[in-house]
């Protein structure tokens, strides 16, 4: 029996390699998106081996002539609508194959000092540092927005929240701050991941690099590489550029989420603080009157398949052996386009739906004009005008408050009387307390305006807030600017270097 299933399974997958299975389940779906995404950058890392294997004196310069006219022959757009092809393991053999048909033998050459391994490295690293570069751009974008908002809503009353419940009053403006200040972290924490992504693994060749003379760091110029990876194990068998980068990208997630979900409930009919613009909303299929948040929903929801598809990366790493291996290579690399692009993608989505959203700022001042929100300012009151502890002022608030919410009543039927009474039980006497002062106490606005340290929702220090933050969109967007020229230059320089070889062999 034994003998006969494995009869049927080898006329099935057949006698050679690649297997049936192996095929469809690995190698095809591999390639496809290798067409999709490596072959440009492969052609970049050719064009720079090459580059260097000449100036170096390895290959002279006529035949690498040659087998620059054979690499300008391959065409892109036929590469990425071909379909596998089981004569070729993947899309290197299928190029290398083509570039000898071009070249003869001679293009062979172009793999001296090089392997798939430190080749494949550095094309992933080039597709991945391409992609964070984007966030990064995306991000900042976002980042404009949340500070023009910060301007928009700085004196915007509204009532901030702790623990799901009342706390104190602040600004909408307060709020976004807060938004662009985690961002702003969140944008360092992918600078210092691109840093990490933007190395050069060429010249590590297999595992030990090369018997011939070559130059790394010339190869890591050529290809706008910020720095090498100096030993060469490390550079075809660690994975922790593409873990730094999911773990950067998770964390960006989660703490966006956080913010959708407030959205989401300030966004209700029962707490009616912002409408989100029509080209966001879907009115229900049989409820006429449901503006139903759909982009906020969706957001949501991307931002959890963001966090899943960055936590896959990191188990897929869990647990490989420290080397060149099939773990941390193709298989894995979709994983961390697509929580990249999709965290792209919600960026600017967000960005739309908060600019265009109107705010009821009616409402949430007078939610916060009879909420209880304020009495933290009334016992810092108490403590001024009778020198109390703040903690004999606190009780005395408290024991007020109680009463009120009691006879269900708001924070417009504070006053002094009541306050007198609960005083007269702890402190045995009334208090110093103005009528005037009462009011100002109990009044939002106040509360806002003299919470003007660093830090805090007064629009006076907002202002100086808002310059600050609008200093360093400058200083990051300055560093996206400086690394986009520096990856173009390397480009130009290439091209540049090789039509220079092509004129003066005319």
């Amino acid at each position: 029996m034994i003998s006969q299933h494995r009869q049927q399974i080898l006329r099935s997958e057949g006698t050679e390699f690649p297997a049936r299975s192996y095929k469809d389940l690995v190698l095809e779906p591999a390639y496809n998106q290798a067409k999709s995404n490596f072959i440009v950058p492969m052609i970049q890392v050719h064009e720079a081996h090459l580059i260097m294997l000449v100036e170096a004196g390895i290959i002279d310069k006529k035949r690498g002539g040659k087998i620059v006219e054979a690499i300008r022959k391959i065409n892109i757009d036929e590469v990425q609508q071909s379909t596998y092809d089981t004569s070729f393991e993947d899309l290197f053999f299928r190029i290398e194959a083509f570039l000898i048909q071009e070249a003869g033998d001679l293009a062979g050459n172009l793999h001296i000092a090089r392997s798939r391994n430190d080749m494949g490295i550095a094309i992933y690293r080039i597709v991945l540092r391409e992609r964070l570069l984007k966030l990064i751009e995306s991000s900042l974008r976002l980042r404009v927005i949340l500070i023009d908002l910060t301007e928009e809503y700085i004196d915007t009353i509204m009532i901030g929240y702790t623990h799901t419940q009342e706390a104190q009053p602040t600004t909408l403006g307060h709020y976004f701050n807060a938004m662009t200040d985690m961002l702003t972290r969140d944008i360092q924490r992918m600078i210092a991941a691109f840093q990490t992504v933007n190395s050069s693994s060429m010249g590590a060749c297999a595992l030990t690099t090369t018997g011939f003379p070559i130059n790394r760091k010339r190869v890591k110029d050529l290809l706008g590489f910020d720095q090498m990876i100096d030993n060469s194990w490390d550079a075809v068998a660690g994975a922790d550029y593409i873990g730094e980068t999911a773990s950067v990208v998770q964390l960006a997630s989660i703490n966006l989420g956080r913010s959708i979900q407030d959205f989401l409930l300030w966004g209700t009919k029962e707490y009616g603080a912002i409408k989100l613009s029509s080209p966001y909303v879907q009115i229900s299929s049989i409820m006429p009157q449901k503006r139903n948040p759909v982009a906020l929903e969706h957001m949501r929801a991307l931002l959890s398949s963001v966090v899943g598809n960055a936590q896959t990366i990191m188990t897929m790493i869990h647990n490989t052996p420290f080397g060149d291996i099939v773990d941390t290579e193709d298989d894995m690399q979709p994983y961390i386009w697509k929580a990249i692009d999709t965290l792209q993608g919600i960026y600017q989505l967000l960005g739309n739906v908060l600019m265009t959203m109107e705010v009821n700022k009616e409402i949430l001042l007078q939610r916060a004009k009879e909420s209880f929100s304020n009495v933290t300012e009334l016992a810092d009151a108490l403590v001024r005008s009778d020198q109390l502890s703040f903690r004999q002022a606190h009780s005395i608030v408290s024991s007020a408050v109680k009463e009120l919410v009691a006879n269900e009543k708001c924070l417009n039927d504070m006053n002094l009387d009541l306050l007198n009474r609960h005083a007269e039980s702890i402190l045995h006497r009334k208090l110093n307390l103005a009528n005037e002062d009462l009011k100002k106490a109990l009044n939002p606005l106040h509360f806002v305006n003299i919470r003007s340290l660093e830090g805090g929702p007064s629009p006076n220090r907002m202002k100086e807030t808002i310059s600050t933050r609008r200093k360093v969109q400058k200083e990051l967007t300055k560093w996206a600017k400086e690394k986009r020229a520096i990856i173009e230059g390397a480009n130009n320089e290439r091209a540049l270097i090789l039509k220079k070889w092509m004129e003066e062999d005319e």
